[in-house]
């Protein structure tokens, strides 16, 4: 299948912070972009609830939830675009109608950078839905100019979508994946989360603690919040690589819950008024330079060979986790002919022997297709004409680990030989 180049912006600055850095300055690229994701949502919460504690506590609580899919990947850039067009439309909706020419703006990046732009049409499906509501439903009164606003940035938002290396394309390619059952059902990432795992229960308790908080809170959440909630509830729900997203939108809609909640005891009052005392000494501390600062120290620590981690060689792959020596044994041996080899692996053995050596499948299933990847899976599980897909392919070698069923379905056949193994990954070649 043609690749279509949906994240090659991200792709860029992956690739000059690893030229500059190498692997630490990939790690520092992603913890720069969920530091400002979070620093934005820590800002929308503190400024729809005047509670700065409750709202550290709240945004502390989503960032802990959307942390089982922090991976050194683009739609890292998703999540830091999610806070900040949310955040815009946060402002229209109330009444800063010149802000709108940033919406567009900020698509353009996001259309190139990650496939999932299309989450930003769905929130502002949301602040369009809750306009339209106030406006010809319940004709409540409305800022001036806020569905003016909505519209027009909200259209050229949808036409800059064109301006990417295929154009409207990218529209079908985003959608296509998204509508391959197959492909979707062998995707960890899109499974729905598991709550008997340890990582998704601050997820978890942020739901219960949302569903407290819209219970109680006065007056009730306006439409477009409760569209927010339910919406990406929803989605996380069915998919955990939504987690993250339903975490950043809805911290600081259940923040701003809290008020309300809070006024209706006298405890609940008197800690307000702590919590507006402490918004107003934070405000005079003027901290932004803050981060600023630590992200460039950090960068130049490491540009000095630095080391920021507590192993001494900085941020490298893990030989329990990847075939790192395997791939040592093979530059020193450059294999021939064509190779089969474990999915988790494909990236790495690319990162390390392309364009000597091309993978049989990586993580790009949206690239290799499904009927790739259904042979893929014929062959790890031995299902019935495994044999016949590697001679297919005329596979020459074999990159699995030691214990995986296929590895021992090789070692009890004579026309193949075991040319190198450790703990992690074993090697397997065909005779001639």
């Amino acid at each position: 299948m043609p690749l279509t180049p949906h994240e090659w912006l991200s792709q860029v600055a992956f690739a000059a912070s690893f030229r500059l850095l190498g692997l630490d300055g990939v790690v520092l690229l992603c913890a720069l972009l969920i530091g400002l994701t979070f620093a934005l949502v820590y800002r929308s919460a503190a400024a729809r609830s005047g509670l700065p504690l409750a709202a550290l506590a709240i945004t502390l609580l989503a960032a802990a939830a959307s942390s089982l899919h922090w991976l050194a990947r683009p739609h890292l850039f998703t999540l830091l675009l999610v806070a900040v067009w949310t955040g815009l439309l946060d402002g229209i909706r109330n009444g800063q109608r010149t802000i709108w020419w940033a919406l567009p703006l900020v698509m353009l990046l996001w259309v190139n950078l990650h496939g999932a732009f299309i989450f930003g049409f769905i929130i502002w499906l949301a602040y369009a839905a809750g306009w339209s509501w106030r406006r010809w439903v319940v004709h409540a009164e409305e800022p001036a100019g806020v569905g003016r606003s909505l519209a027009l940035g909200g259209a050229l938002s949808l036409a800059v979508t064109a301006l990417n290396p295929v154009g409207l394309k990218l529209w079908a390619t985003s959608l296509g994946y998204a509508g391959n059952a197959y492909l979707v059902g062998h995707t960890a990432e899109y499974l729905s989360p598991n709550f008997h795992d340890v990582s998704t229960w601050p997820f978890l308790l942020m739901i219960l603690t949302g569903l407290w908080l819209v219970a109680a809170a006065r007056p009730r959440l306006s439409l477009e919040s409760a569209l927010l909630l339910m919406g990406w509830l929803g989605l996380a729900l069915v998919s955990v690589r939504h987690v993250p997203v339903f975490a950043i939108v809805s911290a600081p809609i259940l923040t701003g819950c809290l008020p309300g909640v809070l006024q209706a005891s006298a405890p609940g009052l008197a800690w307000q008024r702590r919590e507006a005392g402490m918004a107003r000494l934070e405000g005079g501390l003027r901290g932004h330079a803050w981060p600023i600062a630590v992200t460039l120290a950090a960068g130049l620590a490491l540009a000095g060979s630095v080391p920021l981690t507590p192993f001494a060689g900085g941020n490298a792959f893990s030989p329990r986790v990847f075939p790192v020596q395997a791939v040592n044994w093979l530059e020193s041996r450059p294999p021939t002919g064509r190779v089969f080899n474990y999915f988790p692996w494909g990236g790495y053995v690319l990162y390390r022997l392309w364009p000597d050596v091309r993978v049989f499948i990586d993580g790009q299933t949206d690239f290799y297709g499904e009927a790739l990847t259904r042979e893929y899976e014929q062959v790890i599980t031995l299902s019935d004409g495994w044999e016949a897909v590697l001679e297919k392919y005329d596979v020459v070698w074999v990159l699995m680990p030691p214990d995986s069923g296929l590895a021992r379905a090789l070692h009890s056949d004579s026309a193949w030989s075991e040319v190198y193994a450790d703990a992690t990954a074993v090697v397997l070649e065909r005779a001639p």
